[in-house]
């Protein structure tokens, strides 16, 4: 029985092994960065779930809402999709400006997060300053 234990720490370290060196090839995603507008279909989806919850409440299945909205989707004329084709250019045109001002904030040299990331770590500082008198006051009191 002893050698069936010392067989399973060896098999998780070499699982453990192979995920980090796989982690450390993919770059970091900037969190400030915009996020992609959504495309005609989505823009479309976000409707149709909304009227198709309704119409099937006791549905909890995401794939037969996807595949409901797709087969809507195939099925609408040119006419009927131009809303949503007109509200995800709206979308991407705005993300346009979005990224455009992102791109310059990085190419001055910031991170583009501004000032926001500063004051967030001098919150972060302030909380763990107030954690460390709250603690010492709650020692005090079990005494």
């Amino acid at each position: 029985m002893g050698k069936s234990r010392a067989a399973a720490p060896k098999k998780a370290d070499a699982k453990l092994k192979t995920k980090s060196s796989g982690a450390s090839k993919k770059a970091a995603k900037d969190p400030n960065k915009p996020k992609r507008p959504a495309s005609a279909f989505f823009v479309f989806m976000e409707d149709f779930r909304v009227k198709f919850k309704k119409d099937h409440p006791n549905n909890k299945s995401v794939a037969a809402v996807g595949k409901a909205g797709g087969d809507k989707w195939k099925s609408l004329s040119e006419a009927e999709k131009a809303p949503y084709i007109a509200k995800a250019e709206k979308r991407k045109a705005e993300y346009t400006k979005t990224m455009n001002a992102y791109n310059k904030r990085i190419a001055e040299g910031g991170n583009g997060a501004d000032d926001e990331e500063s004051d967030k770590s001098k919150s972060e500082v302030q909380n763990e300053d107030e954690d460390d008198d709250e603690s010492g006051e709650e020692e005090d009191d079990d005494e």
